[in-house]
């Protein structure tokens, strides 16, 4: 069981890190709930985006693959207990040095992102 969980979630991981990279909108969406909600800050200003809000963001800028960037986004580390996930991933793009981290749960044997919170550290 442990070990499909941690299956499941590198896949959402996967679509997540491929949907930001290759601003692949739809790949992107399969991996939040419909009411998720993303928090964070840029250089110290407040960022706060219902996940519809951060998906269009993404959809409507250039992304890293189109601007040449070499693909460094990692897991750092997967916390599982029971139907909740802890993820920390650093995500460098764009110029930034990102840290996310993502609160999954189980939902109809589906693994989703209800919460996104990240931070640009210099």
């Amino acid at each position: 069981m442990y070990n499909d969980n941690i299956k499941d979630i590198q896949n959402v991981i996967t679509n997540y890190f491929e949907g930001i990279f290759y601003g692949d909108a739809n790949k992107l969406e399969s991996c939040f709930t419909n009411n998720a909600i993303i928090y964070g800050d840029i250089n110290g200003v407040p960022y706060k985006k219902s996940r519809k809000e951060y998906i269009e963001g993404v959809k409507n800028r250039q992304s890293p693959s189109e601007l040449n960037e070499d693909f460094k986004m990692e897991t750092i580390g997967i916390d599982i207990l029971g139907n909740i996930a802890m993820i920390k991933l650093h995500v460098p793009m764009l110029g930034y040095n990102y840290y996310d981290y993502l609160s999954l749960t189980k939902i109809n044997e589906d693994w989703k992102i209800v919460n996104k919170i990240f931070t640009h550290v210099i």
